[in-house]
């Protein structure tokens, strides 16, 4: 917890030998002594070499340039300090709660209140981040306080500001503008609701509460759920630099995964022996089943890792995460088997379009998808998933199964289809 703290200062009286470099600038009802000081404060840190009294022109017209603006500050003790506001302790603000202005809070415990667990949420769907604070012990009048939601720095991302609120004012920024708002149903709730949530939408949220000088936070961790799967160009592997990656992860409905999400695909399962980019730029493999070609039989399972690559010049293929979906995945029934152009014209005739390759991958997590008949998707691949494992379908364990990339015009397979709710 920041706290700003001033300290009064008692003024020995004033000698010409002290003006030459004065003591600290003293607060509100200055005597002749403070004024003094105060202009042997100008004389030192402006002109040191200018007579320490006034009476020239110069000291004239500086002194009022450089007074005014000091005499004009009622109760501050310099610059107001930055943290989203501006602060300064003004009449207005002294007179608020129980008007003991800056001293109310000595003794006084601010406290903010978030939950410690991780919350789980899904793309689309509408979330509320809890924050309460409360006063110890408890005060007898409300002071009016200021809010501000920002969004922490991860993996290189800069830090977002979400929204600031004083009272029934707010205002929110960015991509946030129209999707949040705080709740406010009861005393002391600063809880932030976020609609229509986006795949960049989680990471940690900073829940912060000024009262005058003094603030507390707490942190919100966001997780959506979603499936992590490795994407391969249709020209082979390590085909993409790291911003090539990003793209096609947006392309099929997807953001690049974080080393946290690959760690938890890894702990369910995921064994993948092609390098990929995560959302740092380091480039690393999930290994469930220790093999020559990956890394060696040696080597205990676990994620590996070749560590930060350089973002333009390096290629390899990579993780991408699809979060679970508002709409339904399903295999088109359709008389004949269709060419990629084909495909896409018979979803459309379905009221539906082509399905991503995220979407493929998150209906098979979520919601349980289970075919064996192959179809095309939206970048030109064909897969079919797998949730029981059954004789003619494929290896023994669930999973996505790829065909790869095929000709665009045969005929050989059916198509899956997205239908949003």
């Amino acid at each position: 917890m920041r706290k700003w703290r001033h300290r009064e200062v008692n003024l020995p009286e004033v000698t010409q030998q002290d003006a030459v470099c004065p003591a600290p600038i003293p607060g509100p009802g200055l005597s002749a002594a403070g004024l003094q000081k105060i202009w042997g404060a100008i004389h030192c840190q402006v002109c040191p070499g200018a007579p320490a009294w006034p009476g020239s022109p110069w000291h004239e017209e500086m002194g009022l340039l450089l007074l005014v603006p000091l005499l004009l500050l009622p109760g501050s003790y310099g610059l107001p300090f930055y943290n989203g506001f501006y602060y300064s302790n003004s009449a207005n603000d002294q007179n608020l709660g129980n008007g003991h202005g800056k001293d109310l809070l000595n003794g006084v415990k601010l406290v903010v209140e978030t939950p410690e667990e991780t919350l789980f949420t899904y793309q689309g769907a509408s979330v509320i981040l809890p924050c309460r604070y409360r006063y110890e012990p408890a005060l007898v009048s409300p002071r009016r306080v200021r809010i501000k939601w920002w969004k922490l720095s991860e993996n290189g991302a800069p830090e977002k500001d979400v929204l600031v609120a004083i009272g029934l004012r707010h205002r929110s920024f960015g991509d946030y503008q129209g999707r949040v708002h705080l709740r406010q149903d009861k005393e002391h709730d600063v809880s932030l609701e976020i609609q229509d949530l986006r795949l960049e939408d989680y990471g940690r949220y900073r829940c912060e509460v000024i009262d005058g000088l003094e603030d507390e936070s707490g942190l919100v961790e966001l997780e959506l759920r979603g499936v992590v799967f490795p994407y391969q160009s249709p020209n082979g592997r390590y085909q993409f630099n790291f911003h090539e990656g990003q793209q096609v992860c947006a392309e099929q409905g997807a953001v690049v995964a974080s080393f946290e999400q690959l760690f938890r695909a890894w702990e369910e399962g995921l064994d993948w022996c092609n390098a990929g980019w995560l959302q740092d730029a380091t480039v690393q493999y999930p290994i469930m089943l220790p093999r020559q070609p990956c890394g060696g039989p040696g080597l205990a399972p676990g994620v590996r890792s070749y560590g930060p690559r350089h973002r333009r010049l390096h290629h390899y293929d990579v993780f991408c995460f699809a979060t679970a979906l508002k709409g339904r995945v399903y295999y088109l029934e359709h008389p004949e088997k269709l060419t990629l152009t084909e495909a896409r014209e018979a979803c459309q005739e379905d009221d539906a379009t082509i399905a991503k390759v995220g979407q493929l991958f998150a209906a098979w997590k979520f919601h349980g998808l289970d075919r064996c008949d192959a179809g095309w998707l939206a970048d030109g691949s064909v897969r079919y998933p797998v949730v029981h494992p059954h004789p003619n379908c494929g290896p023994p364990e669930p999973g996505v199964r790829s065909f790869g990339f095929p000709d665009p015009q045969s005929r050989l397979y059916g198509v899956y289809c997205y239908r949003q709710h």
